[in-house]
C-alpha cells in the first residue's frame, strides 16, 4: 500500500509541476509580463510552499520545533541568496 501511495505522490507532483508552470507561462503572455519575472515567482513559490506546509502541519501537531528549524533554515538561504545576486551584479 505504501508503494502505490507513492507513486500516487509522485504523479500528483509531476501533473501538479506542469500545471503550475503552464499556468504561469500563460499569465506571463497575457499580461506581457517577463518569463524571467514569472518564472523567478513561480520558483519561489515552488520552493517556499512545501516549507510552510510542513511549518503550519508541525506548528498544529505541537511540534513548534520543526517550525521554528524551517523558519531558521529558510532564512539562511535566503541571505545566501541575496548575497549571490548582489555579489553577481557588482
Amino acid at each position: 500500500m505504501d508503494i502505490v501511495l507513492l507513486i500516487g505522490g509522485l504523479l500528483l507532483i509531476l501533473v501538479g509541476a506542469n500545471a503550475l508552470t503552464d499556468g504561469a507561462a500563460s499569465v506571463a503572455k497575457r499580461f506581457n509580463i517577463s518569463s524571467l519575472v514569472i518564472g523567478l515567482t513561480i520558483v519561489a513559490f515552488g520552493t517556499s510552499a512545501p516549507e510552510l506546509t510542513v511549518s503550519v502541519v508541525s506548528a498544529l501537531k505541537g511540534s513548534s520545533d520543526i517550525a521554528i528549524g524551517n523558519v531558521v533554515a529558510r532564512d539562511h538561504s535566503l541571505r545566501a541568496g541575496l548575497n549571490l545576486i548582489i555579489y553577481l551584479r557588482e
